[in-house]
């Protein structure tokens, strides 16, 4: 690190912070060394966070030593699976404080989220409210509401800060239906820009008649999810983004008296009390089996509660404030590139205020006329230097559509015509469309972020032309 670095890093941290630099720095070479062995500098975190060396050796070691078997039997190997399952569900329990919930294993979030939409009564009094900072795994839900008769309505974001004003939030809740099921769903963090919406809306939304939805997967990485204190009815995680290992299960948290809201509509393996060929009738069970379909991830699942404890070993909120003082050390430095004419290298996009925001930063190249480079070509470029970084839409449209200022017209025009590709689509409505997402996390260190600018710094004074040149060649 060069001495100007070091003094913004100084600046950044603190000098009782430069000890945290320190532990991190352990923490990487002891269980994140490929990193640099492999000479790859890793900015993806939001997409999917990197599993910790000792969790995946402490995991193997408990496959070669134990006969494991499907956990719908009593056998001693069935046993010992329900025993270790049961562990990892009491602890991710323990760990939200979510003694009033239960805790159901799924495939990942958006499996959580289809829960949601297939039980939850909506009907034609219904009305579900979200945000237009949603997954597409939530703005999925509308399709069950839509199909029931009832309203969806979204409430925008304020392009500046990305954020939305409680005034229209109020007035949106106080507009529903009094008596009727009404569902509110929102992320505790965007997937796109990071910010941290308002967790005080979830009891707001109750107060009004409304469920709450708390789209969580995001959040929970780098911060601290407490249902004691909030307790919406609904709330959907994902585990690899927490601590990258293993893939492929995630849960949803029902709070116990929202749990007979939700109307299952089928039944399957492990999910009934009683089923009868004979007269065609079913008792589904009372409790998380209900929505766990067929034979869960048993060898796996274990692994959870093994996760949680590497989690809390470090500590949730020195990870938050790492991630934090990385986001705003990486926001400056990007903030500062100009090409020789004047003009910002990089466009920003939101606040810049990391006091609510995590540490996911969404951003467009600039070229020296002042034009969108294309996120395309960007990829492209940072795959050569081993830099990985999403790009694209995030599957969150609302946010791209509001970062780009795209009007219901023009996607109206878009629809209206035949199927198109993107690049036709962008050239029908004469916009870029996409952006370049950087998320840093709990392997992050400085060198990654001096490589990333250092990649971005390459870029000064070239045109949009000559990036698309470079990336045919």
């Amino acid at each position: 690190m060069n001495s100007q670095s070091m003094l913004l890093l100084r600046k950044t941290l603190g000098m009782s912070q430069l000890y945290e630099n320190e532990y991190f720095e352990h923490l990487r070479k002891t269980e994140y060394a490929r990193l640099d062995e492999l000479h790859h500098v890793y900015l993806d975190y939001t997409g999917g966070n990197l599993h910790p060396k000792s969790l995946v050796e402490q995991h193997c070691k408990s496959l070669n030593e134990n006969i494991f078997g499907n956990p719908h039997s009593g056998n001693p190997s069935s046993m010992l699976s329900t025993q270790l399952v049961e562990s990892a569900r009491q602890k991710v329990l323990d760990y939200f404080h979510a003694e009033d919930y239960f805790c159901v294993f799924t495939q990942n979030a958006s499996a959580s989220l289809k829960i949601i939409g297939e039980g939850y009564p909506f009907d034609q009094h219904s009305q579900f409210l979200l945000l237009a900072d949603n997954h597409n795994s939530v703005n999925g839900i509308r399709e069950f509401c839509t199909k029931k008769g009832g309203r969806v309505q979204y409430i925008p974001v304020d392009v500046k800060d990305l954020t939305i004003h409680d005034q229209n939030l109020h007035d949106h809740l106080n507009a529903a239906q009094p008596g009727a099921n009404h569902l509110f769903a929102f992320p505790a963090q965007s997937n796109v820009s990071g910010v941290k919406h308002d967790l005080s809306w979830i009891a707001e939304a109750q107060n009004t008649g409304f469920d709450v939805m708390l789209d969580a997967a995001a959040f929970v990485p780098t911060d601290h999810l407490d249902l004691s204190q909030i307790k919406p009815n609904f709330v959907s995680l994902s585990f690899y983004k927490m601590f990258g290992f293993p893939t492929g299960i995630g849960a949803l948290l029902i709070r116990k008296d929202s749990f007979s809201k939700l109307q299952k509509p089928w039944f399957a393996g492990g999910t009934v009390s009683f089923v009868s060929v004979g007269i065609q009738e079913h008792y589904l069970q009372t409790n998380h089996e209900r929505f766990e379909d067929g034979t869960i991830n048993y060898l796996h699942i274990p692994v959870i509660k093994q996760g949680l404890e590497f989690m809390e070993s470090v500590g949730i909120q020195r990870i938050k404030n790492r991630v934090q003082s990385l986001a705003i050390y990486l926001t400056e430095k990007l903030s500062s590139l100009i090409h020789d004419n004047g003009k910002p290298m990089i466009h920003l996009f939101g606040a810049q205020n990391f006091e609510k925001r995590g540490g996911t930063i969404i951003l467009n190249f600039m070229d020296r006329q002042g034009e969108t480079i294309s996120f395309q070509s960007i990829e492209k470029l940072a795959n050569r230097k081993q830099i990985s970084i999403r790009t694209g839409c995030f599957c969150n449209p609302g946010i791209d559509e509001i970062n780009h200022c795209v009007t219901k017209d023009e996607i109206s025009m878009y629809l209206t015509g035949k199927e198109m590709s993107y690049t036709e689509m962008v050239y029908l409505i004469g916009r870029m469309r996409g952006a370049v997402r950087v998320s840093v996390g709990i392997a992050t260190n400085q060198s990654d972020l001096d490589e990333f600018i250092a990649f971005c710094t390459s870029i000064r004074n070239v045109t949009a032309a000559d990036i698309e040149q470079q990336c045919v060649v």
